[in-house]
């Protein structure tokens, strides 16, 4: 039951990060922010495929990630995504990134 939870979640988010591919071709200064959140997605996809990540985990990197893209959202509703904009979306991803490989690589995996 967990499990199907964790693999809805993980299509919905997938489906979202479709959506800023969309959204890239009318931002394309953002276009390599939403790469990277497609490929972050990937690597979250991958742990739970793997059972590197358990529910819980998916659960904390697949919020992180949904707040990524809210930033982003909230950056370009104005119709320009500032340097500094640009930069602390960066970060943010940064961050996100380390927090998959951390999860990832730890002790904690999933129940078979």
């Amino acid at each position: 039951m967990m499990k199907l939870k964790t693999v809805a979640l993980a299509t919905t988010l997938t489906l979202a990060s479709l959506g800023a591919f969309a959204q890239a071709a009318s931002a394309p200064a953002t276009l390599r922010a939403d790469k990277r959140e497609a490929n972050q997605d990937t690597r979250i996809q991958n742990g739970v495929a793997s059972g590197q990540l358990n529910a819980k985990e998916t659960y904390r990197l697949e919020q992180q990630q949904a707040r990524i893209n809210a930033a982003e959202a909230n950056a370009k509703a104005d119709g320009k995504v500032t340097r500094a904009e640009r930069a602390r979306l960066e970060r943010k991803q940064d961050r996100a990134s380390a927090n998959i490989a951390k999860q990832k690589h730890d002790a904690q995996t999933a129940k078979p």
